[in-house]
């Protein structure tokens, strides 16, 4: 591909991309009326940028721009970017997404009063994850990948007001920093090994890792060695910092609870930003990890995306529903890095973002139009519930439309983008598990049943919310005629349009029913799959039984043909109540380091503040007690001797008056005495 651009002009649009939104946080804070033109602007020009370096880059040389920045004894970490295919891809992905939601958000929170703060933050946010997309080296990398979870504080918890928000927000923060501990021992163990953090010389394809081998239970690098375990520790420490910020189990229980967020910004983490940074970083360093690790980084990966999907058949909360997808499709990804097939999971890492996001700002425009109802009819109901509607399709029929468009996409029908990635990684699963057998093959299985449960509860949601009777008028006993129930307005209708035609396999594919035409999936393909076989039949058996599935949810949910009551049974409730992680964390974890808390508390209260105060009250006790001595024993004594002596001093004085009687009455007391004296003796 011809380069139009020179290194240093790349290197110029490079340092705009991250510039644009970070001056847009700083003066959406000081000029608050221009926040959201700032925030508008300053994202359209990270996305002009983005696609002039993507067009640059992609297929083309590697880009890496490096300076020194920190240097002790022989360590060395520099201030740079690296610019590859990923790198660009996620770029043109954060970046698109993120402005579409930045329009949505115009009408979606136009009445808040915070709103310059919230477009400030969003703006930050963006910085932070495009930083991380470009980050050249590790250290610079979790530097800014702890700033996207700082970023994700301020907007989860945007409505301070709110105590589940502030809860949500705590709670993110706190477990993506258990996640966050883990990348950092994986960062210190890789520069203790190789001496460098740096991304293009620890990964490219004659890099250190490349050249580092395992012989006698160690781990041998051009430099030094270690014992071979270090090797697995180190991929298992950054898969623990992956599994936070994407939520995988077992760190996944935040992710829905941060749907206490405005809606746009719920899009925003769920599609290409911060969820998404855990499997960047799997992708990014990916040569690292060796089969004990990758068969975990599967198994792990399986887990979440069948539990996520298990759960997300029960839940009431459309948000809550799609937050359980998210973790679900993650899952997907984490699986496909785990059977090394990157070029699946970058895929499915740029379909699903934007079915994600489409998903949620059509959540979104529900809610937003709900909760018009409720303050123009003065009544108390939860617009998020999907017992409060039904029937919308009459009413908001765009929203619905592109709603189902996502959803196709994301059950992974036929003509949609999610067909073509979804299937290729079960394709990948499938030829995985063949080349092991045994046990394996339960992937394979378990993938398909989880397929097949994505497709029920995303059809599930859409009948129960647009198809059916409107539940919501005898709910609030109000006529639906005076509720103005209808689609948004352009703002929030443009942006979800767009997303729509995105999810439509012909923009990734010139053939949508062809993996092998995509000309995004062939960019980072390594190895095609041997077993041709399997591209027709998986997408057969898969695709069948989810159009069956379709239909028996839109008799349960829409025409209410099939009625059961299962609320009461076991499993119901185990998926209800999100297999009781929450509980487990709540009354476990959490109760143990609140009881350890509480005796750390009386520990200090009582022995180790018990002993200073008595060592306190002994030290005043003998300050007294010394008081006491040289009050009234020393200074006592001495002034006792001197009042003594003072009497006598003054009697004797008294002997001295000149008066003759007293001399002779004295002379007389001396003979007497002295006399006495001598009969005694």
């Amino acid at each position: 591909m011809e380069q139009y651009f020179t290194d240093s002009q790349l290197l110029y649009l490079a340092l705009i991309t991250i510039t644009a939104p970070f001056l847009s946080f700083l003066f959406g804070q000081f000029f608050k009326k221009y926040a959201v033109l700032w925030g508008i602007s300053s994202i359209s020009i990270s996305l002009v940028t983005s696609v002039l370096l993507f067009f640059s880059v992609w297929q083309n040389q590697v880009l890496h721009y490096s300076f020194s920045w920190i240097k002790l004894a022989n360590i060395q970490i520099n201030l740079g970017f690296l610019l590859n295919n990923l790198s660009v891809i996620m770029l043109v992905l954060v970046s698109f997404i993120a402005l579409l939601v930045h329009i949505y958000s115009v009408e979606y929170i136009r009445k808040d009063a915070l709103k310059y703060r919230y477009f400030s933050y969003l703006s930050l946010f963006c910085f932070a994850m495009l930083c991380v997309v470009m980050a050249d080296n590790l250290f610079l990398l979790y530097a800014f990948w702890e700033l996207v979870g700082f970023a994700s504080y301020l907007l989860i918890g945007f409505w301070f007001t709110k105590r589940r928000a502030v809860h949500a927000n705590k709670k993110a923060f706190v477990m993506n920093r258990v996640g966050d501990v883990g990348f950092l021992v994986g960062i210190m163990i890789l520069l203790a090994q190789f001496g460098t953090v740096d991304l293009q010389t620890l990964f490219a394809e004659n890099g250190l890792i490349h050249s580092s081998f395992v012989q006698n239970g160690l781990w041998v690098s051009p430099f030094r060695s270690m014992p071979s375990a270090w090797l697995t520790i180190a991929g298992v420490c950054f898969l623990l910092g992956a599994a936070g910020k994407s939520a995988q189990f077992p760190l996944h229980s935040w992710l829905p609870d941060a749907m206490q967020g405005p809606t746009a910004v719920s899009s925003l983490i769920h599609a290409a930003t911060m969820v998404a940074a855990g499997v960047f970083l799997l992708l990014r360093i990916s040569p690292l990890f060796n089969e004990a690790v990758l068969t975990l980084m599967a198994s792990i990966g399986l887990l979440t995306a069948f539990m996520a999907a298990s759960i997300a058949l029960t839940q009431t909360d459309i948000k809550k529903v799609l937050a359980f997808s998210t973790i679900s499709q993650l899952g997907f990804m984490v699986l496909a890095v785990g059977v090394q097939d990157n070029a699946s999971a970058i895929f499915h890492l740029s379909t699903h973002a934007f079915f994600k996001c489409l998903l949620f700002l059509a959540a979104g425009m529900v809610i937003h139009q709900l909760h018009h109802v409720k303050e123009y009819t003065e009544t108390k109901f939860d617009e998020q519930d999907m017992a409060n509607m039904g029937g919308l399709f009459k009413r908001m029929p765009l929203t619905a439309v592109v709603f189902i468009i996502a959803a196709l996409a994301l059950a992974g029908l036929p003509f949609t983008s999610g067909f073509l990635s979804k299937d290729g990684i079960l394709i990948s699963v499938f030829d995985w598990a063949g080349h092991r057998g045994g046990l394996f093959w339960i992937f394979p299985l378990l993938v398909s049943i989880t397929s097949w449960l994505t497709t029920f509860y995303i059809f599930r949601l859409i009948f129960k919310t647009f198809f059916g009777d409107f539940r919501l008028p005898n709910i609030i006993n109000v006529r639906a005629e005076e509720m103005h129930l209808h689609d948004p307005n352009n703002w929030m209708k443009v942006p979800a349009v767009i997303l729509a035609v995105c999810c439509l396999g012909l923009v990734f594919a010139i053939n949508p029913l062809s993996l092998e035409s995509s000309w995004l999936h062939h960019a980072f393909v390594q190895q095609a799959h041997e077993n041709g076989l399997l591209h027709l039949l998986v997408p057969v058996y898969i695709n069948v039984l989810s159009v069956v599935l379709i239909i028996a949810a839109y008799y349960i949910y829409a025409q209410g043909r099939i009625t059961f009551s299962n609320q009461r049974t076991w499993y119901y409730q185990f998926s209800y109540q999100q297999w009781y992680f929450n509980w487990l964390y709540d009354k476990k974890l959490v109760a143990l380091v609140l009881w350890k808390s509480k005796m750390a508390f009386w520990f200090d209260r009582y022995v180790i503040d018990g002993l200073v105060h008595f060592s306190a009250k002994a030290a005043l006790f003998m300050s007294r007690l010394s008081d006491f001595c040289d009050r009234y024993l020393v200074d006592g004594a001495v002034n006792g001797i001197a009042s003594i002596m003072s009497r006598f001093s003054v009697w004797f004085r008294s002997m001295q008056n000149g008066k003759l009687q007293h001399y002779f009455v004295w002379m007389l007391l001396l003979f007497l005495g002295f006399m006495i004296f001598k009969i005694i003796i």
